[in-house]
């Protein structure tokens, strides 16, 4: 028996999802034309890459980059293949996506800064060891 192909469902509204590259705002560590290049070729339709016709689009804006579905599309699936890029060019030691409202998506650095106290604490013991 051949395998049961599922049909995909088209919304009466479409979905919308942007992705902000504000990382990219100061200096180019991101770059958001790889980044939509990636989001196009990596987009599942049908159960296959690269298949998007005119169900799914992904386009660009600056430093956003939005995906319009009219098919089922979650932001799971866009966080996702977000993380998977970062992971793929060696940037997620550095940056995570955070949900900035309900299907916006945005690009942060991890705040790797040390507390006041904790810097003070640090001096005192230097000075003491002397």
């Amino acid at each position: 028996m051949a395998p049961v192909q599922k049909k995909q469902v088209i919304l009466k509204s479409p979905k919308k999802y942007v992705i902000n590259v504000a990382v990219n705002a100061d200096n180019e560590v991101v770059d958001v034309a790889a980044l939509e290049k990636f989001l196009v070729e990596h987009i599942k339709v049908d159960g296959r890459t690269s298949n998007l016709g005119d169900l799914v689009t992904v386009t660009r804006e600056g430093n956003k980059i939005i995906i319009i579905s009219l098919t089922k599309f979650s932001g799971k699936y866009a966080k996702y293949l977000t993380k998977k890029f970062l992971k793929k060019n060696n940037l997620r030691d550095w940056i995570r996506l955070v949900a900035s409202s309900q299907g916006e998506y945005e690009l942060k650095f991890f705040n790797l800064s040390v507390s006041d106290d904790e810097a003070e604490e640090e001096d005192d013991d230097e000075e003491e060891e002397e």
